[in-house]
């Protein structure tokens, strides 16, 4: 087991979440992750890094599936303007590789919002930080577990 897989398992532990992690093989967008999964797309909860332009910082934005982050109400949400995250910015404040970062476990706190279609479903499937596997949860969590301020941040 990676050391980015052995985080989210104990950080889910930890936040006394019980659930089980699923391989996912060589599913590489959140339409392949719900194939494997046997969800609905938006039930698939993307994390999506953007650097703020004026702290320097990574901010996730945990988006359904289906939905994606509109750049300026995602900078109104985040108090700043956002630019591309790169992937060591990604890395060194999450420790997960891109195409893997979960919403749990990361290396050093980070600012999150939540999309509010998430919430709309019992269960929702997450990245556990490798690009490989995903597991279940009942987003009502998200907020607990990662932080995330649910905000109108998609198109």
């Amino acid at each position: 087991m990676s050391k980015s897989l052995k985080r989210v398992t104990r950080a889910l532990h930890e936040a006394g979440i019980d659930t089980e992690i699923k391989e996912l093989g060589l599913a590489r967008t959140a339409q392949q992750a719900a194939e494997v999964a046997g969800c609905a797309l938006d039930q698939i909860a993307k994390s999506m890094i953007f650097r703020g332009e004026n702290s320097g910082e990574a901010i996730l934005f945990l988006t359904a599936g289906g939905n994606f982050v509109d750049e300026a109400k995602a900078s109104a949400v985040a108090g700043e303007p956002l630019g591309k995250a790169d992937a060591a910015l990604i890395r060194a404040q999450t420790g997960f590789a891109i195409g893997g970062v979960a919403p749990v476990g990361h290396l050093h706190p980070i600012r999150a919002f939540l999309d509010p279609r998430l919430l709309e479903f019992s269960e929702i499937w997450a990245a556990a930080g490798t690009p490989h596997h995903i597991f279940p949860m009942n987003p009502a969590d998200l907020p607990r577990i990662t932080g995330a301020q649910p905000a109108d941040f998609t198109r």
